[in-house]
C-alpha cells in the first residue's frame, strides 16, 4: 500500500470511527488495497425484534449508508462529507444476531452528485440480506474536478 492510500484509509477509519451514531453502532471499516469493507460487529442493542431475534432494518439501513459515505470518501476524498439525496433500500432476509459486512460500489461519479450501490451479507457474500442505491451530493472540490 502506498503512502497516499494509507494516508487515505486512515482518514476515512477515523472519520467514521468520529461519527457519533457510527460508533454508537460499532462500525469498523477494513482495507485490502483500494477495496474497503465495513462491518458491523454484532451487539444486543442492534436488536430491533427481539422475538426472532433480528438486527434493526433501521441499523442496516444507517450502516449501509455509512459504507457509501466511506467509499466516496475513499474514491474521491473532499472537505465536505457527501450529502444524501436519496436512499432506497431492499431487505432480502432477516439480519440474524452476527457480524455484518457490507461494501459499496460508486457506479457513477459527477461533477455534483454519484450514484452508489451497497451490499450487506452474514455469512456469505454471494446471500446478502439488504441492498442500497443511493445518490448524494459532493463536496465543493468535487464540483470543481
Amino acid at each position: 500500500m502506498s503512502e497516499d492510500q494509507r494516508s487515505v484509509t486512515e482518514t476515512v477509519a477515523a472519520a467514521v470511527r468520529a461519527v457519533p451514531y457510527a460508533a454508537f453502532l460499532g462500525v469498523e471499516v477494513a482495507f485490502n488495497g483500494d477495496e474497503m469493507t465495513a462491518i458491523l460487529p454484532y451487539a444486543p442493542h442492534l436488536i430491533g425484534n427481539p422475538l426472532l431475534p433480528a438486527i434493526h432494518g433501521g441499523v442496516l439501513g444507517a450502516f449501509m449508508e455509512l459504507t457509501a459515505i466511506a467509499q466516496l470518501s475513499v474514491l474521491h476524498p473532499h472537505s465536505r462529507q457527501p450529502r444524501s439525496i436519496d436512499v432506497s433500500v431492499e431487505y432480502l432476509r432477516t439480519g440474524r444476531p452476527v457480524t455484518t459486512y457490507a461494501r459499496a460500489t460508486v457506479k457513477k461519479i459527477g461533477r455534483r452528485v454519484a450514484n452508489v450501490h451497497v451490499e450487506a451479507w452474514q455469512d456469505q457474500r454471494d446471500a446478502p440480506i439488504a441492498f442500497l442505491r443511493a445518490h448524494f451530493l459532493l463536496g465543493a472540490e468535487a464540483e470543481q474536478a
